[in-house]
């Protein structure tokens, strides 16, 4: 099994960043998946989720409006396009994926997880 994000990156303050996730060696279509980050000395939180149809998202609060994420479930990819991006928006941002169709927040329900790409929003 393998997830392999990309797409980070440093950007301005404002800025915008797609980040992608190439996954395989698993079932893609019949997972949810998620984006995860973890900044500076803090622990990682969920950032946005999308279920196996990709019917249904789910974003964190304060990342409302200004990020999306979005599936391929022919390409096997799950992507988080993120625009007006701020500073507080600096972490390692990783995908994972949950074997379920529905909604979850939940870091433990997570299956599998990707090595992470770095997000960087600095002026």
């Amino acid at each position: 099994v393998q997830l392999q994000a990309s797409g980070g990156g440093s950007v301005q303050p404002g800025g915008s960043l797609r980040l992608s996730c190439a996954a395989s060696g698993f079932t893609f279509n019949t997972y949810t998946l998620g984006w995860f980050r973890q900044g500076p000395g803090k622990e990682r939180d969920f950032v946005s989720g999308i279920t196996w149809t990709g019917r249904s998202t789910y974003n964190k609060r304060s990342v409302k409006d200004r990020f999306t994420i979005s599936r391929d479930n022919a390409k096997n990819t799950v992507s988080l396009e993120m625009v007006s991006l701020k500073p507080e928006n600096t972490a390692v941002y990783y995908c994972a994926a949950h074997r379920g169709s529905s909604y979850c927040p939940a870091i433990i329900q997570y299956d599998y997880w990707g090595h992470g790409t770095q997000v960087t929003v600095s002026s």
